[in-house]
């Protein structure tokens, strides 16, 4: 009898932290999801007062580079039809890391899988889990066209465990915040003529143009460089402009970042931000 109660306590215990743990991995995929990679921000279709009610993740959205290409977001719901139901996990990892549908197709631009295949394994199965989650929503999304020469692949499949950098490494941690995790640095740093961006040599240091709703928006320079950077900014009105999208000057930044997105980000999350965005090397837009 005691055995048999021992063994009981033990299978609800058990029950209550297995609970826990799903839990909590869900809470960090909504978290990272709804704030510093802003998936609705390109998930998510948009009218003229922005995202279209019921329609959350669902795809649509026109993505549109004059002489690259105009593409237009997948549906990321679990529906099974037109979204992701009929993904395992695996292949949804697969996805969004390496940029392989499950049929091995190949997912294009603009997903910056360069970035996305850093993403740590703890944080992928955390959003594939929040992804699960959502309401399924049924939107059949246009085509995409393409006007550039498309990779054969964006590198050899990933078979190595990838882990996030510590919280106490305060750079490196918010380095991973702008790279895999936020792709800061895939819109704040300028392409080349063959639409390659230029890590190497301009990181950060804007010029990327945006066409949409909006009009025509210019990616700013997020180097330390004094005049065209950040250099003279305070943290706090870099703070501001991430949160809030208003620059030093009291003007509004215009989208496509990701603004409401972004005012989610933990306050430890932007301070390692902001001091990753202090060690850029200045660089001049070009």
């Amino acid at each position: 009898m005691h055995r048999s109660l021992a063994a009981a306590a033990m299978a609800v215990i058990l029950g209550v932290w297995s609970g826990a743990s799903a839990q909590s991995t869900v809470e960090r995929g909504k978290y990272l999801v709804e704030s510093i990679a802003g998936c609705g921000n390109c998930h998510t279709p948009m009218g003229p007062n922005g995202p279209l009610p019921g329609k959350a993740l669902a795809g649509g959205l026109e993505i549109a580079h004059p002489g690259l290409f105009t593409a237009y977001s997948t549906n990321i719901t679990p529906d099974p039809e037109t979204g992701i139901g009929k993904w395992t996990d695996a292949q949804l990892k697969v996805a969004i890391r390496e940029g392989k549908r499950p049929d091995g197709s190949l997912i294009r631009p603009p997903m910056p899988f360069e970035l996305y295949r850093g993403l740590a394994d703890a944080d992928l199965d955390a959003m594939v889990a929040y992804l699960r989650t959502v309401p399924a929503v049924k939107n059949v999304t246009p085509k995409s066209t393409y006007e550039i020469p498309l990779p054969a692949s964006y590198g050899p499949p990933i078979d190595k465990v990838i882990e996030a950098p510590p919280r106490t490494d305060k750079l490196a941690y918010g380095a991973y915040l702008a790279g895999p995790l936020g792709h800061c640095i895939e819109c704040h740093t300028p392409p080349a003529a063959n639409g390659r961006t230029q890590y190497d040599t301009l990181l950060g240091a804007g010029g990327r143009q945006f066409h949409g709703p909006f009009g025509l928006s210019v990616a700013k320079n997020i180097t330390s460089d004094p005049d065209q950077g950040l250099g003279k900014w305070t943290d706090a009105e870099i703070e501001r402009a991430i949160r809030k999208g208003i620059d030093r000057q009291g003007q509004p930044l215009k989208p496509p970042m990701g603004f409401a997105y972004y005012d989610r980000i933990s306050a430890d999350d932007m301070s390692a931000l902001i001091a990753w965005l202090r060690s850029l090397p200045p660089r001049k837009t070009p």
